[in-house]
């Protein structure tokens, strides 16, 4: 089991197409873009061995596609859980699609033990 190292936090939203992936995709994408530390060369991984978890949090679940998201990340394995959660703020004018906000929760990981072999 990987031991966790590391853990970033995103927001992102899609304002008017009412995309749970869009607004999912830019959170991951603000949690990326929050770590610039080289954790791999740091603890001597290759950055394919990254166990990465991915909990997303949605309005609507199941209107998020997991592989979309797993192919932000170049490399690593990336496990995806999604959930209910975010938010959906509604049009002032009552038409179209609201607001969507999706949070995500990422975590990097190793399993230690290969460091040591």
């Amino acid at each position: 089991m990987a031991q966790t190292l590391l853990v970033e936090f995103g927001m992102g939203s899609s304002l008017r197409r009412g995309d749970y992936t869009q607004a999912a995709k830019r959170a991951v994408q603000d949690a990326l873009w929050h770590n610039s530390i080289n954790l791999a060369e740091l603890f001597g991984f290759d950055k394919t061995d990254m166990q990465i978890t991915l909990d997303v949090g949605v309005q609507k679940p199941e209107e998020v596609d997991a592989d979309a998201l797993r192919a932000v990340f170049p490399y690593g394995e990336v496990t995806v859980n999604i959930q209910r959660g975010g938010l959906d703020v509604p049009r002032p004018d009552g038409d179209g699609h609201p607001t969507i906000m999706a949070n995500v929760a990422l975590s990097v990981g190793f399993e230690m033990e290969r460091a040591d072999a």
